[in-house]
Order: C-alpha cells, then structure tokens, then sequence
C-alpha cells in the first residue's frame, strides 16, 4: 500500500551533487552487503554443494550466479528502503526522498524500473545522471521513465 508523504510545499527537486553523495553513501552500504552474499555463495558451494577449492569460481554457472544473486541484492536493498519510506540511508543523511509525482511512495514496479534505467545510465557513462544538469525539473533517466522524482527535505525544525 502506497503512503501519501506529507510537506510536500516544502520540498524541492534534488540537484546531481546531492544525488552522487547519497549514491557514494549507499555504494558502501552496498558493497557491505555484497561481501555477505558472495560469501555465502562461496559457503553454500563449498559446504553444501561439495564444491573443491580448485573448482571455486569455475566455469560459467558459477560467476552467473554470483553476479545475479549481487544485483538481487542489490535491488533488494534499494527497492525495501524505496517503497518503504522513500529512502535508503545515504539517502536519509542527504535529506533526500524517491516519490511518486503526486508525493505517494513509490511502487515495487517504479522501484525495479528505476533500478533498472539506474543500470542502463551507469552502463552509459553516468549520462542519465548527467541528464539531472539538463532538465528544468532535474529529473535522471530513472526519474522519467518510472514517473518518479527526487526531492529535498527541508531541515528538521529543533
């Protein structure tokens, strides 16, 4: 179920810098997440699969699903703090927000579309983020294609 977000007169579209801040925190969130998974690929293949140490890494079945359990991972990750509060923890420390245009929570649909778009505008040296410098609303390739915008929160009020 999607949640309506509240100030929505108090935010304003993210600019490319906060954007790549928030991204660097989450690469290393990420990257963390990345080493337990690729070591419990490595146990599951050793343990229970019986796999040798000489086999390890071997052949194509093996690197395949390594790189498709991390982009799961991945996704997973991205796609629970997306539709769940709008937010990953770099996120958070940037005071940023993923919303629907109408200020809802985003979908899991919206959060694989963004995630995959995300990938494509990696893949295409960074150009859909790039697109952000471009855009009267600094929108990024994602933010088109899965009718979703990136905001600014206004600062805690102490």
């Amino acid at each position: 179920m999607q949640r309506r977000f509240g100030n929505l007169d108090d935010v304003w579209p993210a600019g490319l810098a906060r954007r790549l801040g928030a991204m660097l925190y989450d690469s290393f969130l990420i990257a963390a997440i990345w080493i337990l998974v690729a070591g419990l690929h490595l146990t599951i293949g050793r343990q229970l699969l019986g796999i040798s140490a000489e086999q390890v890494g071997a052949g194509p079945l093996w690197g395949l699903s390594l790189q498709l359990l991390l982009l799961g991972a991945a996704f997973a990750f991205l796609a629970f703090s997306w539709t769940r509060g709008g937010m990953t923890l770099g996120m958070q420390a940037w005071r940023l927000r993923v919303q629907t245009l109408d200020g809802r929570s985003i979908t899991p649909v919206q959060a694989l579309v963004r995630f995959l778009v995300g990938l494509l505008s990696l893949a295409a040296f960074g150009l859909g983020y790039l697109w952000i410098l471009v855009d009267r609303e600094r929108r990024s390739w994602g933010d088109i294609v899965s009718a979703t915008r990136v905001v600014v929160l206004p600062k805690p009020v102490k």
